[in-house]
This record gives structure tokens, C-alpha cells and sequence, in this order.
């Protein structure tokens, strides 16, 4: 199991690596929201802002948000944007990532990974000449949550007071979601079956967070006694990418696990429903709640873009 360090506060992303959401500061973050807020709301005044600018994207999994939302950000800035299939790649004939890290810096400005073990996203930056953004591993999803912290502040107004919910596996998304809520005053609580709780070193560094924010942490095992008095339900799929094997074991495992009508009914009457897609209708979540009117994972899906870009432009500028 690899380390995660929360690093020193830093409020200047200018040339930094952004690995994981606890390497930064609540007022990083906030930052960040701010600035994806301006350029939502005024694109045009950015278009010219990371002119000559390269993101180099490398993909060893699939992607549509995160590579379709990189590459756009990237040219709605002025920029460029390269997709880069590991298969494509050395790397996926044996060229280490040390090497690769080194010939990548000469050749452009920064490199977006998205991958499985978060090893290989520390290896890639510890080597690297140049910024290096984790667009994914299987550890955490640090671009997302920055999203769905935008969605929460679009929708309810306020981080303080606040009680989010996430219900399913404790995966990466559970992670990142555990650190940002945290790091910004929201209660959170993670509802997972026996076995599939969230890694107990990333659930001590939110509640760490959690102390100097006032907020509070739970990792249960009972997902109607998780959602009750919820201000925002969070869902994520049961089988995750490079999971496929286990797939039939974890329809049983979670089938207690879905957001349904019963469910929600422990929730508040205005309860947001977030899911990072894409979704499962008729497993993790059903047809009645994503589509209904408490969802917005659509307007959240969009919002990865204004963090991105955000995100870009206080590293790049």
C-alpha cells in the first residue's frame, strides 16, 4: 500500500503536481472553485490564457469525461492538448516511467495520467521536469471531487452544515470525496458492506481535516441509518474499471447498497443526488433517482471542465 502525505500547505499551484486533494489546502481548494467559477461564467475572457501551452494525457484506462474535458479545457485556454494510449506509448513496450517522465519534460508543459496503481502517478512526478495532474488511479480522483464541490456550492450555497452521504464501495472516489468534503467543513459519512470500507490511512487524514474544519467523519455499514438527515447522497458504480472479475460477487455483495426511492426517504425533502458516471440504472442507483429532479450529475459531469480548466491555468500560468 503506497503512503499518502499531507504535504505542506501550499496556496501557489504554479509548476506543482496535483496528486491528491491532501497535499493542498482548504484555501487551495477554495481557490480553485473560484477561479472554475469566473471562467464558467466568462470563457471568453481566458481564451487566449495558456497560448503555446501542451498537456500531454496519458490513458492506461478508458475515458470519456476526463479526456474529453483535459483536451476541451485545454483548447477553450488557447492551449494543446495530446492524448497519449499508454499502448501507444514506450511505456507500453517496457520503457520505464522514469524515462518516460524525463523525454516527456523535454517536449512539453505538463502531463495528465489517468491509471490504475497511484504508484505509477507519484513515480511519473518524482521524475518529471514538468507538472504532473492525476486525472485517476485506483486510489483517488482528486479532479472530480473538485467538481462535485463546485456542483455542491452551485446547488446549496454553502459548504457549513452540510451532510453528504456517499453509499457503495470505498473506492477512489469515496476517497477524494472523504479529504475535499472534509477539507471543507462538510459532515461526511461513507456506508460500504463489511469488506469494502474505504482505506483506513485516508479515512484518518479526512478526519484529521475534519478536526480543523468542525466537521465530522463515519464509515458505516448500513446505508439507511447512513442517509438519514443527508443534504447530498453520492453514489459511484459497484465494479470498478480492472474489477470486471469480481463483477457477479459484488452484485450480491452491494445489492443493499442501491440509492432507490425507499432509501432516500431517510434523506432531507431537498436532497442532492451527485454520481461521478458512468452509471449503472437499475444497480448502484435506479432510473427514478438519477433522472429525477434532486439529480444533477449532469450539470456536475460539466463542471469538471471549469475545475479543469482552473485547475490548468493556476499550474501553467
Amino acid at each position: 500500500m503506497m503512503s499518502i502525505q499531507a504535504n505542506a500547505i501550499k496556496s501557489d499551484l504554479k509548476g506543482k503536481d496535483f496528486l491528491s486533494l491532501a497535499d493542498h489546502s482548504a484555501g487551495t481548494i477554495e481557490a480553485l472553485l473560484k477561479k472554475a467559477k469566473q471562467m464558467k461564467n466568462a470563457p471568453e475572457q481566458f481564451s487566449s490564457l495558456l497560448k503555446g501551452k501542451i498537456l500531454g494525457m496519458i490513458f492506461e484506462k478508458p475515458s470519456t469525461r476526463t479526456r474529453v474535458s483535459f483536451e476541451a479545457g485545454m483548447l477553450q485556454l488557447g492551449g494543446h492538448a495530446l492524448y497519449l494510449n499508454s499502448n501507444d506509448l514506450q511505456l507500453g513496450r517496457g520503457e520505464t516511467i522514469a524515462d518516460t517522465a524525463k523525454v516527456l519534460s523535454q517536449y512539453i508543459d505538463a502531463i495528465m495520467i489517468r491509471t490504475f496503481s497511484h504508484s505509477i502517478v507519484e513515480e511519473l512526478a518524482y521524475h518529471a521536469d514538468i507538472p504532473v495532474i492525476n486525472g485517476l488511479t485506483d486510489l483517488s480522483h482528486p479532479c472530480q471531487v473538485l467538481a462535485d464541490l463546485l456542483t455542491i456550492q452551485e446547488v446549496k450555497g454553502t459548504f457549513k452544515g452540510l451532510k453528504l452521504v456517499y453509499i457503495g464501495d470505498g473506492n477512489n472516489v469515496a476517497h477524494s470525496l472523504l479529504i475535499g468534503a472534509s477539507k471543507m467543513g462538510i459532515d461526511v459519512t461513507v456506508a460500504s458492506p463489511p469488506g469494502y470500507e474505504p482505506n483506513s490511512e485516508v479515512v484518518s487524514l479526512a478526519k484529521a481535516a475534519a478536526s480543523e474544519t468542525g466537521s465530522q467523519v463515519h464509515i458505516l455499514n448500513d446505508p439507511f441509518e447512513a442517509v438519514i438527515g443527508a443534504d447530498i447522497i453520492y453514489s459511484d458504480v459497484w465494479t470498478s474499471m480492472g474489477q470486471e472479475q469480481e463483477n457477479q460477487q459484488r452484485l450480491k455483495v452491494f445489492k443493499d447498497f442501491q440509492v432507490n426511492e425507499r432509501l432516500v426517504k431517510n434523506a432531507k425533502d431537498d436532497f442532492l443526488f451527485l454520481h461521478c458516471l458512468p452509471a449503472h440504472r437499475g444497480e448502484e442507483v435506479t432510473a427514478e433517482i438519477i433522472d429525477g429532479s434532486h439529480s444533477a450529475v449532469f450539470q456536475q459531469a460539466g463542471n469538471r471542465l471549469h475545475v479543469q480548466k482552473a485547475l490548468l491555468a493556476e499550474i501553467l500560468k
